[in-house]
């Protein structure tokens, strides 16, 4: 008698020994019986490095590349990837491409509806990617571009599932930069990423560029209104979250801590101005806004971007750098910052107000004068 082989010509798996009422169950036969007539999905190995590739630029990605679980700069995301999808063996990164005058924009609506629309794109990409691993039977997963986020986990530890800047410069896609934003090669700085987890290997790994796309032209530094950024490639991480994500989580907290701590609606409109109540309302209701982002938007690196750097330096600084130093608009620090030396020394133009950030409660406020004297 001849052994039963699958579709491929390897020997079937043995039918499993199962129970007589789940053996009878019409779901439990029709797989069965796709299994005995070779029908039944057997994912490959190893996944064939071009056409997973092409799988990723169809999706809608504009560069692709897969990295080993086990290279040397993943340590730090192994427990992670290995606690979101137990088998992972590798990581898919893909870059977007996002339109560079949008996030060049003073007018921060344009630049965050940039920001959040290829949001969207990458993260229906990266699902569109994970579903076709799937029907190829594989286990794949794609965590989330940008939020939502494990927030359960704030503050005491990371809230990301994984870190998207650290694949993509592990996969190749590029090298992180003064501004801490990945620069790709091509597209420069004017990409978001996504990443695809998969239990599989895959036959051919990207490879870690051999040079750094940054031209050191140090705009990023200028840009910044609040000194997050060194030249000396230092980086105030408390001083950018606190400002360019005022109406993310932390400057949200320290906006409740502030309605909570107001006496009245005439005590809270003298530390909120209608403004800043339009734009918390505006990003509770919609995307949140960034604030800055400064730093990505006057960024020349990457052969796609570098033209007009390279034709006329002073002309790009003038229409790119500029309007944005130049800019009237309120800075968010902490007391007795750097970032609240900094912003009042190089942008005297710019009103800077103290904030918590968030990270802890407000100090205790002398009482308010009477209602009568407040509203007089």
């Amino acid at each position: 008698m001849t052994a039963a082989r699958d579709a491929e010509g390897q020997p079937a798996a043995p039918a499993p020994r199962l129970p007589a009422k789940l053996a009878a169950h019409p779901s439990v036969q029709a797989v069965l019986a796709r299994r005995r007539a070779g029908d039944a999905v057997h994912p490959p190995s190893v996944i064939d490095a071009a056409w997973l590739r092409e799988l990723c630029l169809a999706a809608g990605a504009d560069d692709a590349a897969a990295v080993s679980l086990d290279h040397p700069d993943l340590a730090g995301e192994r427990e992670h990837a290995q606690s979101a999808l137990p088998g992972t063996r590798t990581l898919i990164a893909m870059a977007f491409r996002m339109n560079r005058d949008n996030c060049r924009s003073p007018a921060r609506s344009v630049a965050n509806q940039e920001f959040h629309q290829t949001d969207e794109q990458a993260n229906h990409a990266a699902r569109s990617v994970t579903q076709a691993l799937q029907d190829a039977g594989h286990r794949a997963l794609n965590p989330s571009v940008g939020f939502p986020q494990e927030m359960d986990r704030f503050p005491s530890e990371r809230i990301w599932v994984v870190a998207h800047k650290t694949v993509a410069v592990a996969a190749g896609l590029g090298v992180m930069g003064l501004h801490r934003n990945v620069i790709h090669p091509k597209f420069g700085s004017f990409v978001l990423l996504a990443t695809v987890l998969v239990d599989a290997e895959v036959s051919a790994y990207g490879q870690a560029l051999d040079y750094n796309p940054c031209i050191d032209c140090k705009l990023c530094v200028a840009a910044c209104p609040v000194g997050a950024i060194s030249k000396d490639g230092a980086f105030d991480a408390l001083a950018c979250t606190t400002h360019n994500y005022r109406e993310f989580m932390s400057g949200f907290t320290d906006w409740a801590q502030t309605v909570a701590d107001s006496e009245d609606a005439a005590d809270y409109r003298s530390r909120v101005t209608d403004s800043e109540s339009a734009s918390m309302w505006q990003s509770l209701s919609s995307p949140p806004g960034y604030k800055s982002g400064y730093c990505l938007a006057v960024c020349p690196a990457g052969e796609d971007v570098l033209d007009p750097y390279l034709d006329d330096r002073k002309t790009f600084m003038d229409t790119v750098l500029r309007p944005l130093q130049d800019k009237k608009e309120t800075l968010y620090v902490l007391p007795g910052s750097h970032a609240q030396e900094y912003a009042r020394r190089r942008f005297p133009h710019k009103p800077v107000k103290e904030v918590t950030g968030g990270w802890h409660p407000p100090a205790k406020r002398a009482a308010p004068p009477d209602r009568e004297t407040r509203t007089a």
